[in-house]
């Protein structure tokens, strides 16, 4: 009983800085900046063994353009092994895939993570015959956001 106490709390504190904005997406908030924010996700990534597809950094986009845009960064990652199986239920999931992560920095200066909510994700597409993929995804997330946001 003891450890779950603890374990809980921490699962307490964790679930209190998410935000689930509407629409489908997940606004988690971050102790980090934009910059390690994103790192810390690539890192936790890629240690579980998904992919790296891409990294923008829209800030750096925009100055390109003479723009201003408060940091930004999008990682695009996934599973080629997973994401062929949401599409096998649905090939349109592909218009999702891979997934998104976008590590960016409100007007208050607060860092957020945010994704698309997998619950989000297989309702858009009538995805019901694999939940097991749903909940792994679903734990996923949820692992990765935590050690890209918290310490």
């Amino acid at each position: 009983m003891r450890t779950i106490v603890p374990i809980m709390a921490a699962f307490g504190l964790l679930a209190a800085s998410v935000v689930n904005a509407g629409g489908g997406l997940i606004n988690q908030s971050s102790q980090f900046s934009v910059q390690k924010t994103a790192d810390r996700f690539v890192v936790a990534a890629e240690k579980a063994g998904l992919k790296i597809f891409a990294r923008i950094d829209h800030a750096a986009g925009a100055a390109k353009v003479g723009k201003s845009l408060r940091p930004t960064q999008l990682i695009i990652f996934g599973s080629p092994k997973v994401g062929t199986a949401l599409m096998t239920s649905d090939q349109r999931a592909g218009i999702d895939l891979p997934l998104k992560a976008l590590a960016w920095q409100d007007a208050e200066g607060k860092v957020w993570l945010s994704y698309n909510s997998p619950d989000y994700l297989f309702g858009r597409f009538g995805i019901d015959d694999r939940s097991a993929v749903k909940k792994k995804i679903t734990g996923a997330l949820l692992k990765l956001a935590g050690a890209a946001t918290q310490p």
